[in-house]
């Protein structure tokens, strides 16, 4: 080896001077990756975003744009409906045997009916300015209806039973005693709760509104 040659390197050292090397950059963490995935919730509530897949998968359920915004009607105007509504479902219970059944048939299925006269709510609403909405958006059908006032047919079928002997007559106060437990259960939910829905309500995901004119 020739001694007079020298590398690059023992030139560098033996001059005392360092090799020379460009500064290290770091790259910028990503902020999203770092983000608490809770604060990113609260800033789309904040803004009225729509919850994200990431909101979803932390177990919190989106909200339908479509869902009815409205402020609670008046108990009284509730009560008036569902009292023309029980007048109806009384005439109907006039005709003989099929009467009852007719009358609860009414009660159960009265806000699904497509109707021109009624506009796709029941006599009592259409009367006094109430309509029956699902909280998806979607219109009301007999389906629905009758998840959301099965209970009040209970009643309702006390009168078809007046015409089964014996049996039929056993059978009436127990009925009619489930009917009336049943309307005080949903009356003092309809008045409790914040938004007004009752049970038939929560069973069916249906609201009551005050119809605009």
């Amino acid at each position: 080896m020739d001694p007079t040659k020298k590398t690059d390197t023992e030139s560098g050292a033996t001059s005392g001077q360092k090799p020379s090397s460009e500064p290290r950059t770091e790259k910028p963490r990503s902020h999203s990756s770092t983000e608490n995935p809770s604060s990113r919730i609260k800033q789309e509530r904040a803004s009225g975003g729509r919850i994200s897949g990431e909101r979803a998968s932390l177990g919190e359920t989106p909200e339908s744009d479509a869902a009815p915004q409205s402020e609670k009607p008046d108990p009284a105007t509730r009560f008036l409906a569902i009292l023309v509504d029980g007048l109806v479902a009384g005439a109907l219970s006039i005709v003989p045997f099929v009467g009852g059944i007719a009358g609860a048939a009414y009660f159960v299925v009265r806000d699904g009916l497509t109707l021109d006269f009624m506009d796709g709510r029941s006599i009592g609403k259409h009367v006094m300015g109430l309509r029956v909405a699902r909280l998806d958006g979607r219109a009301m059908d007999i389906e629905t209806s009758a998840r959301r006032n099965w209970m009040w047919g209970i009643g309702a079928i006390s009168g078809a039973l007046a015409y089964i002997p014996i049996f039929g007559w056993i059978l009436i106060p127990f009925v009619a005693l489930l009917g009336l437990g049943i309307g005080l259960y949903e009356g003092y939910r309809v008045l409790s709760s914040e938004d007004g829905r009752r049970w038939g309500d929560e069973m069916a995901q249906t609201k009551v509104l005050k119809q605009k004119s």
